[in-house]
C-alpha cells in the first residue's frame, strides 16, 4: 500500500466588511472580476455576496501553506481596501443580519437556495476546510473513522462564533449550530470500507437527492473532487498561525495513523454518538469546557486533552514533518483562548460589538503584511 503524499490544501471564508458601519457588505461580484486576473481560480464566490472564499494551492509544509496563506489573505484584503472595505475572518459576524443579505446571482446558489429554502439564507457562516492528501481510497476511509474523535479537539482551538445578530449566544461556536440544520451534516458515522461509501453516494445519486458527492457536507469527508481528506469542522481561524497550526496539527494526525497502519495497528473507533456529545460540549464551551476521555470513561479540561493529543499522540511524527513550530503554537492558543474567548473578552470589556468587529480586522490581518 502507498504512503499517503500528506500534502495540505486549505479554504477559509471571509467576511467583507464596511469599516465605518462594521456591517457585512455584499460585495462579492466586484472583487470578483480583479481578483480572477491576480488569483485566478484561488477566489472563488460564496452563497452570500458578503462572504469571499480563498483556496490554497497544494502544499507540502504547513510552512509553505503559511507563505500561501499570508499571500492569498493579502491578495484579498488589498482588493476590498481598494474599494474602501475591510476583511475579517470569524466563524459569525457579531451583529449583521442574515436576513439582509444578498444571494449570489449564480446558477449554483440559486439551485441551493430553491433546495434548501430558509436554511440557504440562514446560512452566513465563515469556515476553515483542510484537506490532506490520502491517494489510497481504504486508507482514507480507515482514517476518516478514526479522526472523527478528534474533530472536537480542533474545533476548541477554531472557535470564532459566539455572536450571532448582534446576541450573546453563550456558545463558542453558534456557526456549528447553523450549518447542522443542513442536511447530510455534522459527524459521519463510520464505513466498512471505500465501497460502503461509494454505495451510499451512488444510492443518493440515483434516487436523485444529490447530484454528486460534493453536497455530503460532514465535518470531515472524502473530497468529491480530490484524493484529499477534507475536514470542516472548524470555524474560521481568525489569525492566520490558527489555520496553519490546526492544519499542521491535521497532517501529524494522518501521518501519526499511517505510521501505525505500517506497524500493523491503529487507534480505536469510537462510536458517533459518543463523538457528538464531545462536539456539543466543543461547541458550547470551547476550551473553556471538558472534553471525555473515551478510553478512561472521564471528562477531562478539553485544554488537557488537546495537550494530551500534542504531546502523546503525535509527539513522534512532528519533528519527521518539520512542523514542531507550527504545532506548537496551539499553546499559544490554549494560553490566550480562541478567537472566541478574545472576542467575548473585547465585549466584556467595552459592550460594544463594533470594537469586537474592529478586533476581527486588525487580528485577520496579523502577519499578513510582514
Amino acid at each position: 500500500m502507498k504512503a499517503p503524499s500528506l500534502t495540505i490544501g486549505i479554504e477559509e471564508e471571509y467576511q467583507i466588511i464596511d469599516p465605518q458601519t462594521r456591517e457585512l457588505r455584499s460585495y462579492i461580484t466586484q472583487i470578483l472580476e480583479e481578483g480572477r486576473l491576480i488569483l485566478k481560480e484561488q477566489v472563488k464566490p460564496e452563497l452570500h455576496q458578503s462572504i469571499v472564499e480563498v483556496g490554497s494551492s497544494v502544499c507540502q509544509t504547513p510552512a509553505e501553506l503559511r507563505i500561501e496563506l499570508k499571500r492569498l489573505r493579502r491578495a484579498i484584503m488589498e482588493l476590498a481596501g481598494k474599494n474602501g472595505l475591510k476583511i475579517a475572518a470569524a466563524g459569525t459576524h457579531p451583529f449583521s443580519s442574515w436576513m439582509e443579505q444578498d444571494i449570489t446571482p449564480m446558477d449554483r446558489y440559486a439551485g441551493v437556495k430553491n433546495d434548501m429554502q430558509e436554511l440557504a439564507q440562514r446560512l452566513l457562516i465563515f469556515g476553515t476546510h483542510v484537506h490532506i492528501g490520502i491517494e489510497d481510497r481504504e486508507f482514507l476511509i480507515d482514517a476518516m473513522n478514526v479522526v472523527r474523535y478528534f474533530l472536537p479537539h480542533l474545533l476548541c482551538l477554531s472557535t470564532s462564533s459566539p455572536f450571532w445578530m448582534g446576541r450573546t449566544t453563550g456558545l463558542k461556536s453558534y456557526r456549528s449550530i447553523i450549518f447542522r440544520n443542513f442536511p447530510r451534516s455534522g459527524i459521519p458515522r463510520s464505513f466498512q470500507s471505500w465501497s460502503d461509501f461509494s454505495y451510499m453516494v451512488d444510492t443518493l445519486v440515483q434516487t436523485h437527492s444529490i447530484p454528486d458527492g460534493s453536497k455530503i457536507w460532514w465535518d470531515v469527508r472524502p473530497n468529491y473532487s480530490y484524493p484529499t481528506l477534507e475536514f470542516r469542522i472548524c470555524d474560521v481561524c481568525t489569525r492566520v498561525d490558527e489555520a496553519v497550526c490546526i492544519a499542521a496539527i491535521i497532517q501529524a494526525i494522518i501521518a501519526k495513523l499511517w505510521k501505525l497502519r505500517c506497524d500493523n495497528m491503529t487507534f480505536r473507533v469510537y462510536p458517533l454518538d459518543l463523538i457528538e456529545e464531545n462536539k456539543w460540549r466543543a461547541v458550547r464551551y470551547g476550551l473553556e469546557g471538558k472534553l471525555i476521555d473515551f478510553g478512561k470513561q472521564e471528562e477531562l479540561p478539553a485544554r488537557t486533552l488537546i495537550r494530551e493529543l500534542i504531546e502523546w499522540f503525535i509527539a513522534d511524527v512532528v519533528d519527521e514533518l518539520g512542523s514542531r513550530q507550527e504545532i506548537e503554537y496551539a499553546y499559544r492558543i490554549l494560553d490566550e483562548g480562541s478567537s472566541a474567548d478574545r472576542q467575548l473578552a473585547t465585549f466584556q470589556r467595552t459592550g460594544d460589538l463594533k470594537a469586537v468587529v474592529d478586533q476581527l480586522i486588525v487580528e485577520s490581518e496579523e502577519g499578513v503584511f510582514s
